[in-house]
């Protein structure tokens, strides 16, 4: 009977009996906050300067030496440009000049490689006179310069008249011009040169002046 009712009061015991039950709680990750993202705080602006490093013995020579050197390589720079300049300049004149030469060479050597008929002997008997006039020219050097040119420029004539004709055209005006151009240049210094009696009349005439301006003041 005793033992009956202890395992009857067993439960009712253990049900007075409190009992803490502990739950599971999630893990939270509190974030941290620096302090330029508070409301309350604010970072100053940061200033950075550039610090140059010293120079050494080696870069202060290089510098020395290019102050040095700088009125030099300033010359050289201006005589430069101006030799450019110049050769530029020059060039620009001796182009139309070279460009017609090296026409000229190129027309030559076509007519050259394909010739008319009975050039080649006409240039040999032209060259014979030339030989002939220095033969004739011996012991004056103004007739090795005429006989020579002038049994060439003969011989030439024959087989090439409209072409001499043309140039003793153009030879002869040019003559002509500069024997105009002597005679005017001639007659301009001989007018302007005074002659002796011109000479002697302004003489006394010097000296006729002072001994008048002497005898008024003696009157």
């Amino acid at each position: 009977m005793y033992k009956v009712a202890g395992l009857a009061a067993t439960p009712g015991a253990l049900g007075l009996l409190s009992v803490t039950v502990f739950a599971a709680t999630e893990d939270k990750n509190d974030p941290t906050l620096r302090t330029d993202e508070l409301s309350l705080y604010t970072t100053p602006q940061q200033k950075f300067r550039y610090v140059e490093p010293e120079a050494g013995q080696l870069e202060q020579g290089v510098s020395q030496l290019r102050k040095a050197a700088e009125p030099y390589t300033t010359w050289c720079q201006q005589t430069g440009l101006a030799v450019a300049e110049k050769v530029q300049g020059v060039y620009g004149e001796l182009k139309p000049k070279v460009e017609s030469t090296i026409q000229f060479g190129k027309e030559s050597y076509d007519y050259l490689r394909d010739p008319p008929s009975g050039f080649y002997p006409r240039v040999g008997v032209i060259g014979f006179a030339g030989i002939l006039g220095l033969f004739f020219a011996r012991g004056s050097r103004i007739k090795k310069l005429i006989y020579p040119t002038g049994l060439m420029a003969l011989a030439a004539s024959m087989y090439y008249p409209q072409q001499a004709a043309s140039i003793a055209k153009v030879t002869g005006d040019t003559v002509y011009e500069w024997s105009l151009q002597g005679y005017v240049t001639m007659e301009s210094l001989w007018k302007g040169k005074p002659t002796t009696k011109q000479l002697k009349e302004k003489s006394e005439k010097a000296e006729e002046k002072p001994q008048d301006s002497s005898e008024a003041n003696r009157g």
